[in-house]
């Protein structure tokens, strides 16, 4: 039993290539399952801080609202 003949080699290397490509592909798979859910976290937070932000906008409207009550009572007087 020689080495591999020219044709081995040569058919050792196709294949090596092949089993790379695919490695290759199954990481890259992996990555943009993993980034796909960041997206979906970063979605969750933007939503929470802007419903977060709708309840300050409302609170302050409350507030400027009562400091307005307060200063036409107290030019009344």
């Amino acid at each position: 039993m020689a080495g591999l003949g020219l044709e081995g080699v040569t058919l050792a290397i196709i294949i090596g290539t092949l089993a790379a490509i695919v490695y290759s592909l199954r990481i890259l798979v992996l990555l943009e399952r993993r980034i796909a859910r960041m997206d979906e976290n970063l979605l969750k937070i933007t939503h929470n801080i802007q419903a977060e932000e709708v309840k300050i906008e409302e609170e302050e409207k409350k507030i400027e609202s009562l400091l307005k009550g307060a200063k036409s009572k107290a030019k009344k007087e």
